[in-house]
């Protein structure tokens, strides 16, 4: 049965945490002599500088262990209690090992066919797991499972109307919601992990957890950036891929950006007090569920920013399985973010459970390839997944541009 590690009784992800919290208290002394030598000299010393970034550096180190152990104990582990049993898993194993083993129905083989085999659904529920953890976007959006290649979601732009009446009174018809209909069509994603016969041959290897290893960190980089910046042709459309407008004029099918207040780069004067901004652009409802989105070099900036008491804004988690803050909002990591950049888009915040939807269309082929690199065994696994904006209310980026 598959099992999932626990993260906060984790000695591992405590050791972590911990250093994530020696390395921050570090920075924050050390940040602090930097500010403290600005005020008095209008610049502070290069190796003051210097030691900054070498202390903001080993946070980030840090913070990046602290996040792998805690995806790693997410991750589902498998007991092995030894060969699989027979039926479609144990068919599916045999067709693995040798090519052979899976029903014939219809007088047509499933292992023969050309397309590949569909994984039995233990397989692909490991599969859907394993991406889970290591997709960051898959933690902070909505997922669905479909059976059609195209799914279409009906949505209300303006909002059904309501009204108050008395108990007697005529009950007259309201102006119905401005309905549009989104599509996410499915895209295939491919790997194609490589396996000597003699480790196919071992019976204690079990073939579902191997696949759905070997195939995890490809999907999931594949992924992660199709989902932030992909185009929409062949693959997810991301989320910075719409049309972005000033917040006050963005309209339906297009992101509200707020400015940095500087090009390329955060304003030189209360660059948090834009941060606040972009975390009220959004509308209320948003807000509780709200998170900021970006890479790690845009975090080691934000870390060395204070409100105006004197309290840093970024805070690391507090325990493990937690996340670091930013002015009281979780932040997720995604390095394929943009770096800071003229009119580049490279925060953002929202509630993105509420805002994008990750579309997985049922069903992961296997194709076994015993011939185009011998020695080695070649799996074709596909999986067809789709992904877009559903609700452009909860979701606002920051541009780094002055207005």
């Amino acid at each position: 049965m598959k099992e999932t590690k626990q993260v906060s009784g984790s000695p591992e992800a405590g050791n972590a945490l911990h250093a994530v919290m020696a390395a921050f208290e570090a920075f924050r002394d050390a940040n602090d002599q930097r500010l403290a030598e600005i005020e008095r000299k209008s610049a502070a010393d290069a190796l003051l500088e210097e030691k900054v970034a070498r202390i903001d550096a080993a946070v980030a180190g840090a913070q990046a262990r602290l996040d792998r152990v805690v995806s790693e104990a997410r991750r589902p582990e498998l007991e092995v209690k030894g060969p699989a049993p027979r039926g479609d898993a144990g068919g599916f194993a045999d067709y693995m090992r040798s090519g052979f083993g899976l029903e014939v129905k219809a007088g047509l083989s499933t292992a023969s066919n050309s397309a590949g085999h569909v994984v039995p659904e233990q397989t692909e529920r490991a599969i859907e797991r394993r991406l889970m953890a290591a997709s960051p976007m898959r933690e902070i959006a909505t997922v669905r499972t479909v059976a059609s290649g195209v799914f279409r979601k009906p949505v209300s732009i303006a909002g059904i109307e309501a009204g108050w009446v008395a108990e007697t009174a005529a009950r007259p018809e309201t102006d119905p919601a401005t309905l549009a209909l989104l599509e996410f069509p499915s895209a295939d994603l491919y790997a194609c992990p490589a396996a000597t016969q003699a480790l196919l041959d071992d019976a204690l290897v079990d073939l579902d957890d191997w696949l759905a290893s070997e195939v995890e960190d490809a999907f999931a980089a594949q992924e992660t950036q199709a989902f932030v910046a992909g185009d929409g042709v062949n693959k997810p459309r991301g989320f910075l891929a719409y049309d972005a407008v000033a917040d006050a004029d963005a309209e339906w099918g297009e992101i509200g950006y707020v400015a940095s207040g500087a090009a390329g780069a955060f304003a030189s004067a209360s660059p948090v007090d834009r941060l606040i901004d972009l975390i009220y652009a959004p509308k209320a409802q948003y807000r509780p569920n709200g998170r900021f989105v970006m890479n790690r070099k845009t975090v080691s900036a934000v870390r060395k920013f204070k409100d105006a008491d004197g309290n840093y804004v970024w805070q690391p988690a507090g325990r493990p399985g937690e996340t670091a803050s930013l002015l009281g909002y979780p932040v997720t990591e995604i390095e394929t973010m943009p770096d800071v950049a003229a009119n580049s888009l490279s925060i953002a915040f929202g509630d993105f459970q509420k805002g994008y939807l990750i579309v997985d269309r049922a069903g992961v082929r296997v194709l076994r390839d015993p011939y185009s690199a011998k020695p080695y065994v070649l799996f074709y696994t596909t999986k067809r997944v789709g992904g877009g904006v559903q609700n452009f209310d909860a979701i606002k980026v920051m541009k780094f541009a002055a207005s």
